[in-house]
């Protein structure tokens, strides 16, 4: 019987309700029923549809012969309720005229705004036609029925009441399964939305700059009777910056701020220059906290040369044996002296003693191929 009819159902409303003709026509005809159903009905599963609307396939007016026709070809007639409709002479018109065709029964009401017989103009919803023609408006499927605390959800209620009447099926069959759907994609939503959130604040998180904390390690065996470390100075280069700061000690740490945090665990070169250190220029993973390990320049106060010289002869002193601290050795045929003492007993003054009468007893470190030690002239 339905295939008689070219319009599944018309929608008839006022221009002012325009935006709800078109979301109506839209949830009608994508609306999707359960396969089971459609199986027993023979039905597709988008059953409703075509949906005659006005501004999608001819513009509204007076209720033309075209119009009347579009009337005719349709099965059901849905009335948008609204004070707007109400007050629409050519809403009544198009109530008149099918109802006038003998199918009252397939009159339905979707009340979106007003108040089901309020006594008042301003806030009526039913077009006084519907009062004259004695049709029941009890059946009008209201979006604003507070049947849950939500109003989109009272007014997805009120789309299943509009359909089911139409399709002619009881309002549960559907709206449990709808009201499922509707929680199914809600959480689906939300796991969507935490999801975005997660990587939009995963995006911002690494996009914010850390701190590098930057701290050393003394790995060459620590002679206290040597000068501390002081004032090293630490460079890190970073893609195109370079960051330079001075730790002052080895019990002291340096902060690098605002370091992209997209560089962390990324390889970064840092180097390290001190006075009486060995240089460090290496390439390393960059964490949160970065540990540099630092050694003691054992040639500094270890190699030991310095030259005997005759003043008076003004030439070097050979052959001539010494005693550096406990370490003896003796000058080349040029007088040179060369001593190399171990880390463990490097001093910033060594104490000499020679076969020789020398005019200092105390050689001052570091020392080299210019530093002279004169023999005393008698």
């Amino acid at each position: 019987m339905i295939d008689k009819y070219k319009y599944f159902a018309f929608i008839s409303y006022s221009s002012k309700d325009l935006e709800w003709g078109q979301r109506l026509q839209r949830k009608l005809e994508h609306y999707r029923m359960p396969a089971t159903l459609c199986n027993e009905r023979g039905w597709s599963r988008t059953p409703i549809k075509p949906v005659f609307f006005a501004p999608t396939d001819i513009q509204p007016g007076v209720l033309s012969k075209e119009l009347q026709e579009r009337l005719q070809a349709s099965r059901n007639l849905i009335v948008i309720c609204s004070p707007n409709s109400a007050q629409s002479e050519w809403v009544g018109r198009e109530i008149e005229f099918f109802y006038r065709l003998g199918r009252a029964d397939y009159i339905h009401f979707f009340i979106v705004d007003g108040v089901p017989n309020s006594g008042y103009d301003a806030t009526a919803c039913f077009n006084p036609i519907i009062k004259t023609l004695g049709l029941s408006e009890v059946l009008g499927a209201n979006i604003h029925e507070k049947i849950y605390r939500w109003s989109w959800l009272n007014r997805e209620r009120a789309y299943v009441q509009l359909i089911s009447k139409l399709l002619g099926v009881e309002f549960d069959t559907i709206w449990r399964r709808h009201h499922r759907l509707l929680i199914q994609k809600i959480i689906g939503w939300s796991a969507m939305a935490l999801l975005i959130i997660a990587v939009i604040a995963g995006v911002w998180l690494k996009s914010l700059p850390v701190g590098v904390n930057v701290s050393l390690k003394e790995v060459s065996y620590c002679n206290d009777c040597l000068p501390p470390l002081e004032n090293a100075v630490v460079t890190m280069v970073l893609d195109n910056e370079v960051k330079r700061d001075t730790i002052k000690s080895v019990g002291h740490s340096l902060v690098f701020k605002n370091v992209p945090q997209r560089l962390l665990n990324k390889r970064v070169n840092i180097t390290f220059n001190a006075p009486n250190y060995n240089d460090v220029d290496t390439s390393l993973l960059l964490k949160r906290n970065v540990r540099i390990d630092v050694s003691r320049d054992s040639s500094r106060y270890g190699r030991v040369m310095f030259r005997l010289w005759d003043h008076q002869k003004s030439k070097g002193v050979g052959n001539v044996s010494l005693r550096i601290e406990s370490y003896e050795t003796t000058s080349d045929a040029n007088g040179y002296v060369r001593l190399y003492i171990p880390l463990p007993n490097q001093k910033q003054r060594y104490r000499i003693s020679s076969s020789v009468e020398l005019v200092r007893d105390t050689l001052i470190m570091p020392c080299g191929r210019n530093d002279i030690v004169e023999v005393k002239i008698n």
